[in-house]
């Protein structure tokens, strides 16, 4: 439709377009963080099977990735990872080493979850950022 000159029918196209994308953006960022939550599982996984010693098999089968989520307040998504093992903490962050009654010193955290949290980062980051480019460039098709 011609206005004073203008053609405003490719910005209308264009509107409905990223209207579209929009609506079909939260169903793809859903599935984006899954798979990098997954992605994250397995990197702490291989952090944990370097770095804690003792092989019992829980600790590493109690590695899991939760479901994803949207803070209501600034409708931002998030997923975790986290231990179910109850003894999760304890690798994590370190404890006091007691036997029988006494002191036998500090065992340090390994802090597993923590270091493939910042080693898996940059990763992230581009996936992200691949992400974003993939649905402007549906908007732009």
């Amino acid at each position: 439709m011609a206005r004073d000159g203008l053609d405003v029918s490719e910005l209308s196209a264009f509107a409905d377009e990223l209207g579209r994308a929009a609506r079909n953006a939260p169903q793809k960022a859903k599935r984006l963080m899954q798979t990098q939550g997954t992605r994250l599982k397995a990197k702490t996984s291989s952090f944990a099977k370097q770095r804690v010693k003792k092989k019992t098999g829980n600790y590493l089968k109690s590695i899991k990735r939760g479901k994803v989520y949207t803070y209501r307040s600034d409708n931002t998504h998030a997923i975790r990872v986290y231990s179910a093992a109850p003894h999760a903490h304890l690798i994590e962050s370190g404890h006091r080493v007691v036997s029988h009654g006494y002191d036998a010193g500090f065992q340090p955290g390994k802090h597993v979850f923590e270091d493939a949290r910042k080693a898996y980062q940059p990763t992230f980051e581009r996936a992200c950022e691949d992400f974003l480019d993939e649905v402007a460039r549906e908007v732009e098709s």
